[in-house]
């Protein structure tokens, strides 16, 4: 952090007090404004320290945002305006028709986001002409690690139940994977306006555990490498549903052996990105490698087949697991940048 240094004049004031004015600059940064308590502690007898309050009060809400929906605007367009919103970190939002008033489309488009996607989202006011929405999550409530931990065991979870999914062709259990990939992207979505915030404020950011700003932009190519885990147990989810058939139990096995191992690289790299490991995340990298063999034991097996159709899920199958890997290996790669300057010797 930036260490700025002013001197000030203490004046006398009424009877018993002193007083000692705080440049505008500093109160403008820190997201104070007049009326707010401030700490202040007393040190031994040369050092008085002044501290601002939580960061809760210091947030700088944004004034309502308003979107004007067309009259025949898409389903997708819409969703797109609630979720930029939302990211910029507007507490209240309120949808209306440009003219006329919304369609029945249209209202149940902006409830459906609103539960699926946006966290801490409530709907307070609902009819055809217009929609409110209201951010009323807590920014202690949940924090930006707390999120992520959750994000990531949804989506290893997603990935595990794909491919029992498919060993059982449980169709019901197909189409839960699918579902609980809105979860993966509401909890992403949360940390994206969490970062939002952050990056605002130079205390907030320290209070929610972050050295800088870069480690937010790493935060953020993270947590889209998740969402894409989670999209690809959705893949494999949705083949089942397609051909809704079993793969054989030989080559599965396989496959499920290979998913373990991705699986527990992308666990060691998110390992190293909690510990701050640098060295954790050079083995995670080194260790990615060895997918290649899991690979060929499923090529291997696969040589028998005659299916062609059995042959195309295979490879979809397999392409999807690897690509956990890779996703891996990229959270690994962002560790390291994000680490980088603890491996330089002191001079």
């Amino acid at each position: 952090m930036e260490e700025r240094e002013e001197t000030r004049k203490i004046q006398f004031t009424g009877k018993s007090s002193y007083i000692i004015s705080l440049p505008k600059q500093w109160i403008v940064e820190l997201g104070l404004k007049q009326g707010d308590q401030i700490r202040m502690i007393r040190k031994g007898s040369s050092t008085l320290e002044i501290y601002p309050p939580k960061y809760e009060s210091r947030v700088q809400k944004k004034d309502d945002a308003i979107i004007e929906i067309e009259g025949e605007e898409e389903a997708s367009s819409i969703v797109r305006k609630l979720i930029s919103l939302y990211f910029l970190g507007y507490r209240t939002i309120n949808v209306k028709p440009k003219n006329g008033r919304l369609s029945a489309h249209q209202r149940n488009t902006v409830k459906e986001a609103v539960k699926r996607m946006l966290m801490g989202s409530e709907i307070i006011s609902d009819s055809s002409g217009g929609i409110t929405v209201q951010v009323l999550v807590n920014l202690l409530e949940l924090s930006v690690d707390g999120a992520f931990k959750r994000m990531i065991h949804l989506a290893k979870s997603m990935l595990n139940d794909a491919i029992l999914a498919v060993k059982e062709n449980n169709l019901e259990l197909a189409q839960e994977v699918i579902n609980t990939d809105d979860e993966v992207d509401r909890f992403g979505f949360y940390i994206i306006r969490q970062l939002k915030i952050a990056i605002q404020n130079e205390h907030i950011l320290k209070e929610m555990g972050f050295r800088n700003a870069r480690d937010c932009l790493g935060y953020r190519l993270i947590v889209k490498n998740i969402e894409r885990t989670g999209d690809h147990a959705s893949f494999i989810a949705k083949d089942l549903l397609e051909f809704k058939k079993p793969v054989k139990k030989e080559i599965l096995a396989k496959l499920q052996d290979m998913n373990e191992f991705c699986l527990s690289v992308l666990d060691d790299s998110c390992l190293a990105l909690f510990k701050e490991n640098y060295s954790q995340a050079e083995d995670t990298i080194a260790k990615i490698d060895e997918v290649v063999k899991f690979e060929k034991k499923v090529r291997d097996a696969s040589k028998l087949l005659k299916d062609d159709e059995e042959i195309y899920r295979v490879r979809r199958m397999t392409e999807n697991i690897r690509r956990i890997s890779e996703y891996a290996s990229d959270i690994a790669e962002i560790v390291l940048n994000m680490n980088i300057e603890k491996t330089l010797k002191k001079t």
